[in-house]
């Protein structure tokens, strides 16, 4: 079910590059290339004759030496691969674009934040951070949220994560920690996981990691798709208005479709059943008209008010609690296409912080600083020289000039005599644009420095745990349990027993003793008194740190399975597609193979799917339809593990009619998840209820002693 489009108003030469279509027919622009009734030729536009046999010296003959058409081809195939991200190699995006609030103005001069009747163009990666290419997407892990707009002034590249914080204070430590981050250099393993010695090795001796590293351990670290995420932009930057004036900024990105989060078994069995889960909900959400849109946010702090809070501003490891600087929304941003081709725009797509337009710059935060050099630095391997951004997804759409010329896969054609600045010969062009005028040139904001040089960290930066200890305070009952039970998880792995003994002692002890207990005890780790510090601070919280202050306002776009056995009744199938339209929610009839089934009436229900290649952790929820199978539906195993499956998943749950007894055979407690009743219209707001909280918590603990 498709919602109408929502076409992009683009402005510039290259306006056509972008536009928001869906329709794979369409010329885009004159770098897409579609060879619907074309010739196949060489790279060289000569016609092929024959595309399936080499050139040989008679018919059993050697290949000739001459064969340039093969030579062209396999030339082409082995190198057809660049060398993958360092982190953030798994990952998938999309096109959208972005339109201002009104009122911007007296924070920002930026272009595209200012002008509320323009919508600027985006291209949005979401991605892991630890695993290569090829692993699943729904690892514990951060998730990268990198947007890259096409503003009138130029690309702005906002890099951000699902957390607001970072592992680490100066880029110094950067390929410290990505060291041990990733597979262990004697074996390459684990592939896509932090559960392992070199990692927790390295957090326990770093405590200004513990912040990002319970982010990563709580629900944050395992989102249910990328539609339901959280972004930010980790660093303070600065704002800059028309006045010159500056303030500090933090960017926050909110889901209007609310935060949700997978629970870990079903994230560990996605791992194994679909692999690309999330890259595959983008996709398929986007194609039936569910756009996914998320609400520019932003916290403002005054430039005198920069040392006024009990942290430092400039510390990549410390957020602002919304209690002290509200979130402002500033705009909104709304992803309605697909890619055309995962290579060319996903791949190939190079972000970088040093990307930046004018009203927007830098602070002296030190992680940043780092990142403004590393990202290009990378992009000149990864994509072969310094021309990557004239790369179609990397391009501006408004016109740049410049005297960087040649180089590899340079692909302008530059005009004129004078390649420097300045010259008389081509009468000095191009030129500079002094700031002042309208639509100047950028300007750095003129910050005073003064100072030794130096190797040292602020003092400001020294407290490590107090954030660290009001997140995880704020989280919900459910949430803690998890982290808990991720923290056993994860040391579990780790094969040396000094480095889960640190972890314990000199991390969790620092955030909460109830929390070092739980897992000492889990863990057999000897945990006393005399080990817990004295006198922590008075216990603060922070609301919008819990998840569950993000639920959606309706259930659209959300995955219904819908059971059917042969000789189910007909009576709850219109109703079940009305409100399915109603709702905006996605179903799929599911039956024990792909045939149709047959209906009590022998009316045929045509299979959207198979029950074992379709199971329940793919679903938000799900619905058994009535009718004279119960025996045989008791009988059938997978049918039954799916209704076990989804209960211990905390999913809602119909059983229309007489599959009410299935509660009692499969021995699941009955609770306010669960709707039994002969007519799905007297369950179906109470249902919506249930999938709008995402998950039934008062569920859990009996769910857990439940096998699956």
């Amino acid at each position: 079910m498709k919602k109408d489009q929502q076409p992009s108003e683009m402005a510039g030469a290259d306006a056509a590059n972008r536009q928001n279509s869906n329709d794979k027919s369409v010329q885009l622009d004159p770098y897409r290339s579609d060879a619907t009734q074309q010739a196949l030729t060489t790279n060289q536009g000569v016609k092929i004759a024959d595309n399936q046999n080499s050139l040989r010296a008679g018919i059993r003959g050697a290949t000739l030496l001459e064969d340039f058409i093969f030579h062209e081809k396999m030339t082409h195939f082995d190198h057809e691969r660049i060398p993958e991200r360092i982190v953030h190699a798994r990952g998938t995006g999309a096109h959208g674009y972005f339109e201002a609030y009104p009122g911007n103005e007296k924070y920002t001069k930026a272009h595209f934040l200012t002008t509320p009747e323009h919508k600027t163009p985006v291209f949005v990666r979401f991605s892991t951070v630890q695993g290569p290419r090829g692993s699943a997407d729904t690892v514990r892990d951060i998730r990268g949220f990198a947007i890259k707009f096409y503003t009138q002034e130029g690309i702005y590249d906002m890099v951000c994560n699902n957390a607001p914080v970072f592992f680490i204070q100066d880029g110094m430590k950067f390929p410290d920690f990505v060291h041990a981050l990733k597979p262990e250099p004697d074996t390459e393993i684990p592939t896509g996981a932090s559960a392992h010695d070199t990692f927790w090795d390295f957090v326990s001796l770093v405590p200004e990691s513990s912040h990002a590293v319970i982010w990563a351990i709580s629900d944050r670290g395992i989102p249910k798709n990328f539609r339901s995420m959280q972004g930010f932009g980790v660093h303070t930057y600065r704002f800059i208005n028309a006045e010159n004036k500056s303030v500090f900024v933090k960017f926050h990105w909110t889901p209007k479709q609310g935060m949700a989060a997978l629970v870990w078994d079903e994230a560990q069995k996605i791992a194994g059943k679909d692999p690309d889960y999330h890259r595959r909900d983008l996709y398929q959400a986007i194609e039936n008209g569910f756009y996914p849109e998320w609400e520019l946010g932003v916290q403002i702090v005054e430039q005198e008010d920069e040392m006024s809070f009990d942290f430092d501003l400039l510390d990549p490891t410390k957020l602002i609690p919304e209690e002290l600087v509200p979130v402002i929304p500033i705009g909104r941003m709304v992803l309605n296409r697909n890619i055309d081709n995962f290579f060319d725009e996903t791949e190939q797509v190079a972000f970088c912080p040093a990307h930046i337009v004018p009203g927007i710059d830098f602070t002296n935060d030190p992680l940043l600083q780092a990142r403004i050099f590393s990202y290009t630095d990378t992009q000149l391997s990864r994509l072969g020289g310094p021309n990557f951004h004239q790369l179609p997804i990397n391009q501006a759409v408004c016109p740049f000039h410049n005297n960087q010329r040649d180089g590899i896969h340079q692909s302008r054609v530059h005009r004129g005599q004078a390649a420097y600045q300045p010259n008389s010969i081509d009468n000095d062009w191009p030129r500079e644009t002094p700031p002042a005028a309208k639509g100047g040139g950028f300007e750095s904001y003129q910050e005073r420095i003064d100072g030794h040089k130096i190797r040292q960290r602020s003092p400001s930066f020294s407290d490590h745990f107090s954030q660290v200890r009001l997140y995880f305070k704020s989280l919900s009952l459910p949430e803690q349990k998890h982290v808990v039970d991720a923290y056993v998880f994860e040391l579990s792995k780790v094969q040396r027993k000094p480095i889960r003994e640190r972890v314990v002692h000199n991390m969790l002890a620092n955030i909460d003793a109830n929390l070092a207990k739980m897992v000492a005890d889990k863990l057999g780790i000897a945990l006393d008194e005399s080990q817990l510090p004295p006198d922590l601070p008075e216990e603060k919280t922070s609301a919008k740190l819990s998840m569950t202050a993000f639920l959606p306002p309706n259930i659209e776009g959300r995955k219904i399975a819908v059971l059917v056995h042969p000789h189910a009744a007909t009576d709850n199938i219109e109703p079940i597609h009305q409100w399915a339209l109603k709702e905006n929610v996605m179903l799929d009839f599911l039956t024990p193979t792909p045939a149709p089934t047959t209906t009590i009436e022998d009316d045929m229900i045509p299979s959207d799917g198979m029950q074992q290649a379709e199971p329940s952790v793919l679903y938000d929820a799900v619905i058994v339809l009535d009718g004279n199978n119960l025996d045989a539906f008791k009988r059938d195993g997978v049918a039954c593990h799916y209704v076990i499956e989804a209960y211990k998943h905390l999913k809602p749950v119909v059983l229309l009619g007489d599959k009410a007894e299935l509660l009692e055979h499969l021995r699941l407690p009955p609770d306010e998840g669960v709707f039994s009743d002969a007519s799905f219209q007297n369950v179906a707001e109470g249902f919506k209820e249930a999938i709008r909280h995402n998950r039934v918590w008062a569920r859990e603990a009996i769910a857990e002693s439940i096998p699956a």
